[in-house]
């Protein structure tokens, strides 16, 4: 009898994974719909707990002012902190703002420096995911937690196994980051579980300046597209 009511419970588990690939595909369709008009982008991450009063906040802004100054649009997760403050630079700046939101338990809201029609939101981590890879031109990479590292590691991964073409992935923050790029060359590296050159797909950076300088240098060479 258990056995049966386990296996009831089974199927019921899978007939409600079939329906969610409808949802799954909904979220995909919109998500592409609505990227693909909005033109070159640059993608800023960062923790989602960073306060208005924090100097990396007031970078974040800086940055993203200065990127959409120089002709691109600003992705950021659509909700408080590093994205709040990339978002309200690209609106300071009169660029293109845009926020991929995920519904979240704690955390997340919209922040008001959105462009009205370029708030998007996902229930999945996975296709939103999809979105910031494919259709930005780089990842600006700000102090953050858990969810800012996923990002990261997942834009290097695609590229070192060349599913994606190669573009500028750049960490603010030298201080912040310097111990994590260390172990990464020291103990990765020597491990032999990267090569040399994956070394290079990373920048670390202080300035406003260098983030758009890098972005500018490396697209003078490269087209401006969807990554895949």
């Amino acid at each position: 009898m258990r056995k049966e009511q386990h296996h009831k419970g089974w199927n019921e588990i899978k007939t409600n994974d079939s329906w969610a690939l409808f949802k799954i595909m909904g979220e995909f369709v919109n998500g592409f719909e609505r990227m693909s008009v909005i033109g070159p982008c640059v993608s800023i991450f960062g923790s989602a707990r960073t306060k208005e009063d924090d100097p990396f906040y007031q970078l974040a802004v800086d940055v993203a002012q200065s990127i959409s100054e120089a002709g691109y649009g600003v992705i950021t997760g659509g909700g408080p902190g590093i994205m709040e403050a990339g978002n309200r630079g690209a609106n300071l700046a009169g660029g293109t703002s845009v926020g991929l939101n995920i519904d979240l338990p704690f955390e997340q809201h919209d922040n008001p420096y959105i462009d009205s029609d370029k708030s998007l939101d996902f229930d999945y981590f996975f296709v939103r995911k999809v979105m910031f890879v494919k259709y930005s031109q780089g990842f600006v990479v700000m102090p953050g937690g858990f969810g800012t590292l996923d990002e990261l590691f997942e834009a290097i991964t695609l590229i070192q196994t060349h599913k994606i073409e190669k573009f500028p992935i750049i960490l603010v923050g030298t201080e912040f980051w310097k111990g994590l790029f260390e172990w990464v060359k020291n103990t990765m590296l020597n491990a032999g579980n990267i090569s040399p050159e994956d070394l290079d797909l990373i920048q670390l950076v202080d300035t406003k300046e260098e983030v758009v300088s890098i972005i500018d240098a490396f697209y003078r060479g490269h087209a401006l597209s969807p990554n895949f």
